[in-house]
């Protein structure tokens, strides 16, 4: 039986290093010792997760507990889950206090380092989008099977503690009973940045050449007439979105997953700001604005799966049920063609372009160099790690935020830079409240949040400085927007941004 101190004890040493090859080792050789039932929550816990996913429970509310700790550790992972689930069955009349009563109960049973953990855990602070990464290797080192279909079980799955389980309880033919499933969302591809049209149309092998489009992603499952449409998160939004379904259920098919995104059109056919359409996404009744998809993706047809076919065999599915909603783009361009839809695409109102390698299988999760974004200027999407409070007019706001990059090997965000420019009255107002809801520690000059939220970064580039921790610096960063669509794992990385230094 493993301990919640057990857990403890190795999320610490993986935190205490910046060695990806010994965190993997660390969380391995825990992975090992679990009993069956242990496994799903003990990963959860691992990757820095809730057992079972959020159970509602804010700072105000942990800030409210008080529980002296226990001697000898004395939890186990079971009764941690246990508990973990006791306090999201909470709710009605009396619910804040009633979770505060089983927070206290909880903790009043853990150890000072222990609470520390549990306190950190429920405010989001363990969550590193980056360790999940790490988690999937330790996971195929644990079962000794390969990391790559542990990796495709993730994509299929979304969830990590069942990915654990069938890899340590079943191996490689149990990770293989993964498979996609309508009206279950899988993890989406991305793409990493190219400096230039020219460098992303480099190397061997024939490319699409698409827009990038200033909107919000989504993926849509058709089983039948019953149609879901999901966010990048993985987000199920089917019921604010009904020009979408109706859309989709009218394709002449029986079956489809399409990956896309939409977005807001003005009168005059170009894209309306990018938060109109976000907007739509959480919005509880009916809206003015139009939502138009633009499909780039076909991973299932009619009973078929794609996502292991190359690319230009998914757009031929995509051009047979969707040709009409298809992005704009071109299938292996010459360089002066493919130039000239950059050019477009730019005229439209759009961010770009994305090219694509039509040889590619759909790789979800990895931002490898099968698909390339390009963009006129230099934009990277950073995580907000605190901001400090303003001066003369922006007095009473929080203004200047402090930025950070993921760190790729599973560790917390990389500070590179600050920047209070490009907010409007509006984005003060708003993180100014946000902010000390997501609050978790300051002091009179500064909020420190839990490094969930994604913010646009426009920049004129790096320089190397020793000022902080990654020796990079942004220079002349403005901020863009906000981007409630990504979390924290869609961060751009470290290297990214020190890639900038060599222009890559």
């Amino acid at each position: 039986m493993v301990l919640l101190s057990d857990v403890v004890a190795v999320s610490g040493e993986v935190a205490a290093t910046s060695s990806r090859k010994a965190k993997t080792s660390a969380l391995a050789g825990l992975l090992r010792r679990l009993e069956r039932s242990e496994v799903a929550p003990a990963t959860a816990l691992l990757a820095g997760e809730l057992p079972g996913g959020r159970a509602g429970v804010g700072w105000s509310t942990l800030s409210a507990v008080r529980a002296e700790p226990a001697a000898e550790p004395q939890l186990t992972i079971a009764a941690v889950a246990a508990a973990i689930g006791e306090v999201r069955e909470i709710s009605g009349p009396g619910s804040g206090q009633r979770r505060t009563e089983a927070l206290t109960r909880l903790l009043s049973r853990a150890t000072e380092a222990e609470q520390s953990f549990l306190v950190r855990l429920f405010g989001g602070e363990l969550r590193q989008g980056a360790l999940e990464g790490v988690v999937v290797e330790a996971i195929a080192a644990a079962s000794g099977v390969r990391s790559e279909a542990v990796r495709r079980a993730f994509m299929l799955s979304g969830r990590l503690p069942a990915t654990a389980e069938a890899a340590l309880l079943g191996g490689e033919s149990a990770l293989a009973e993964f498979h996609l499933e309508l009206g279950r969302p899988i993890r989406p591809m991305l793409a990493s940045p190219a400096e230039t049209l020219d460098a992303a149309l480099a190397g061997d092998g024939e490319r699409s050449v698409e827009y990038k489009l200033d909107g919000a992603r989504i993926q849509v499952h058709r089983d039948g007439d019953e149609v879901r449409v999901y966010t990048r998160t993985l987000r199920e939004i089917t019921r604010n979105v009904g020009e979408l379904v109706e859309l989709v259920r009218g394709l002449r098919c029986r079956s489809v997953v399409l990956d896309g995104e939409t977005l807001a059109l003005d009168d005059a056919g170009r894209p309306r700001p990018f938060q109109e359409t976000m907007a739509r996404f959480g919005a509880q009744e009916q809206r003015a604005e139009l939502l138009h998809p633009y499909f780039f993706d076909c991973l299932h047809l009619d009973g078929t799966d794609l996502l292991d076919r190359p690319l230009r065999d998914r757009l031929e599915a995509l051009e047979s049920v969707a040709a009409q909603h298809r992005i704009p783009g071109a299938l292996s361009p010459s360089p002066e063609r493919a130039a000239a839809l950059f050019d477009d695409a730019l005229a439209g109102g759009h961010e770009g372009v994305v090219v694509k390698d039509l040889d590619s299988p759909y790789a979800a999760g990895r931002r490898g160099k099968a698909w390339r974004k390009v963009k006129p200027e230099h934009t990277l999407d950073l995580v907000v790690l605190a901001a400090e409070w303003g001066h003369g007019r922006r007095r009473g706001y929080l203004s200047n935020l402090h930025l950070g990059a993921r760190d790729p090997d599973g560790g917390p965000p990389i500070m590179v830079g600050k920047t209070f420019k490009g907010l409007t009255d509006e984005l003060l107002a708003w993180q100014t409240a946000e902010f000390q809801h997501l609050a978790t520690g300051g002091d009179e000059w500064t909020v420190q949040v839990s490094p969930d939220l994604v913010v646009e970064i426009e920049l004129d580039g790096v320089q190397t400085s020793p000022r902080y921790p990654g020796e990079v610096a942004l220079r002349f960063a403005r901020v863009l927007r906000y981007r409630p669509d990504k979390d924290a794992a869609e961060a751009d990385t470290i290297e990214a941004v020190r890639g900038m230094l060599r222009g890559e």
